[in-house]
C-alpha cells in the first residue's frame, strides 16, 4: 500500500499565525509518524490579497518551525486553466448559472425575505443566497453577459444534489459538535455556492477538491471551521468523479475573546513571536502539541 499523503495549504494573504502553526505541525507530525509524505500547496487564487512577500514568509515560518516538505510546491495561480476546464464541464452539464447581483443587492434581497420570516443561514452564519439568478430569463441573462457585467458562477444546488446519492465522509478527527466516523454530507446547507467568477475561474471549494485529487492527497487535516464545508467538497468530488480523502478536523486556536484567530492578529503572528524570542518548542506548547 502506498504511503499516506498529507498537505498544508495556506493562502499568502497575510502572515501565518498560531492557528496555522497548529495545522501545519499536525500534518507534519502525522506524515512522519505514518511514514507518509507532506506536500505544501500555496492557495493564491485571490490575486487582490495574495502577495509574494507573504508567500516568502510562509516558507520562512514553516522552516523555522522545523517542517520539511516535498518539492516542487504547487501554486494554484499556475493552474487556472485546469480549474476552468472543470467549470466548463459543470456548465455543459447545466449545473452552473451566472448570478449578477452585487453584495449590496443580495443583502437587500435577504432583508426583504427576513421580514417575511427568518431566512436560512449557512453553517458560517451568512445568509444563504436567495437563488434569484437561477430564475433569470435566458434572454435577460444573455444581455447581461453581452454587456460585460460582473457575475458569479453559482452551483445549482438542487440540480447537483439530485445527481448524487446520499453522501458521507470518513472523519477521523471531530466536528464542532463531536461528529466523527461516517458523517453525512449536507451540501444543501450552503445553498447555491459560488464556484467561479467572471475574472477568477475558480473558488476555494472547486480548486481544493481538484488539487487534492491531482496531488493524491489521502488525508486532509484542517481546522474545524471547515468541517461543514466538507459537504460541498464531497458533492463536487462526486460530480467530477474525483476520489475522496479521509478527513481529520482539529480544534482551533482561539484568542482571549474565544474567537478564531485572523491574520490581522499580530500578537499571534509567527514572525512576531519569533522576533520576540519565542522558540519552536514553545510554539508547539502554545498550540497544544507535544514537542517533536
Amino acid at each position: 500500500m502506498p504511503p499516506p499523503v498529507f498537505r498544508f495549504a495556506p493562502s499568502p494573504n497575510g502572515f501565518l499565525h498560531l492557528g496555522h502553526a497548529r495545522s501545519a505541525l499536525l500534518n507534519f507530525d502525522l506524515a512522519r509518524q505514518s511514514g507518509g509524505r507532506l506536500l505544501l500547496r500555496i492557495e493564491d487564487i485571490d490575486t487582490t490579497r495574495c502577495r509574494p512577500e507573504y508567500e516568502q514568509a510562509i516558507y520562512e515560518d514553516l522552516a523555522w518551525l522545523g517542517l520539511t516538505w516535498e518539492e516542487p510546491v504547487r501554486r494554484q495561480s499556475e493552474h487556472l486553466a485546469l480549474y476552468r476546464e472543470a467549470v466548463d464541464r459543470l456548465m455543459r452539464e447545466g449545473l452552473l448559472y451566472p448570478a449578477f447581483e452585487s453584495r449590496a443587492e443580495i443583502a437587500r434581497l435577504v432583508d426583504a425575505k427576513d421580514r417575511a420570516g427568518p431566512w436560512p443561514r449557512d453553517p458560517d452564519g451568512a445568509p444563504v443566497y436567495p437563488g434569484t439568478g437561477r430564475h433569470l430569463a435566458i434572454d435577460e441573462r444573455d444581455r447581461s453577459l453581452s454587456s460585460g457585467a460582473p457575475y458569479a458562477l453559482r452551483l445549482d444546488m438542487d440540480a447537483a444534489a439530485a445527481r448524487a446519492d446520499p453522501l458521507f465522509w470518513t472523519e477521523r478527527g471531530a466536528g464542532p459538535g463531536g461528529e466523527t466516523g461516517q458523517v453525512p454530507a449536507k451540501p444543501e446547507q450552503w445553498g447555491d455556492v459560488i464556484l467561479a467568477r467572471k475574472d477568477t475561474p475558480t473558488s476555494y471549494h472547486l480548486s481544493v477538491v481538484i488539487d487534492d485529487a491531482l496531488q493524491g492527497i489521502t488525508d486532509v487535516v484542517r481546522g474545524q471551521d471547515l468541517f461543514w464545508a466538507t459537504g460541498v467538497h464531497r458533492l463536487l468530488q462526486e460530480l467530477l468523479g474525483l476520489p475522496q480523502p479521509v478527513y481529520r478536523h482539529h480544534g482551533l486556536v482561539l484568542d482571549e475573546a474565544g474567537q478564531k484567530l485572523s491574520k490581522s492578529t499580530r500578537s499571534t503572528a509567527l514572525r512576531d513571536l519569533r522576533a520576540g524570542g519565542t522558540t519552536p518548542a514553545q510554539v508547539r506548547r502554545l498550540v497544544g502539541i507535544n514537542p517533536a
